[in-house]
């Protein structure tokens, strides 16, 4: 077995102490500064995060009220343009029917007027028919008869007389 010497225990140990006496004053000092700073931060971002988690439920909630009274105004603008559009709808079709009637009272009136016209054509076509063959008839009664021909210039002078 090898056994080191005393010498070279002590001069070793020595040195262990002067390489941890100068890590200690220039090594690990800014290792623990850094490493708590590193801590400090983390735990930071780590608060920060469960602000940001809290904002982001608080958003949510808000959006989900925000959309909630999106979809109610939404319903309402609905219901408002179907009830406008039933009110147009029966305003279209009383107007169509105040004017259709009104199409089918000047049509029955134009009807009436012209079937007057008609009729009183009709009547004044016979009357004068009537009249020209009454005119004919009594022309060839009249030119034929010598007595009632004397008859007609007697009522002719009694009606020039009158």
């Amino acid at each position: 077995m090898v056994t080191p010497e005393i010498g070279l225990i002590i001069w070793q140990t020595i040195i262990f102490l002067i390489v941890f006496s100068i890590l200690a004053a220039f090594v690990w000092k800014p290792i623990a500064s850094a490493l708590k700073t590193r801590e400090s931060q983390i735990e930071d971002a780590l608060k920060a995060a469960d602000l940001a988690k809290e904002e982001m439920e608080q958003i949510k909630s808000d959006n989900e009220y925000l959309l909630q009274e999106a979809r109610v105004e939404r319903d309402k603008i609905l219901k408002s343009a179907t009830d406008t559009a039933i009110q147009i709808k029966e305003e279209a079709k009383n107007e169509t029917s105040a004017i259709a009637e009104k199409m089918i009272a000047d049509a029955k009136s134009s009807i009436d007027s012209e079937k007057k016209a008609a009729l009183t054509e009709v009547k004044n076509l016979v009357a004068d028919l009537s009249v020209d063959i009454a005119e004919k008839i009594l022309r060839e009664k009249l030119s034929n008869d010598k007595s009632q021909k004397a008859l007609i210039d007697k009522f002719l002078k009694e009606v020039k007389v009158n």
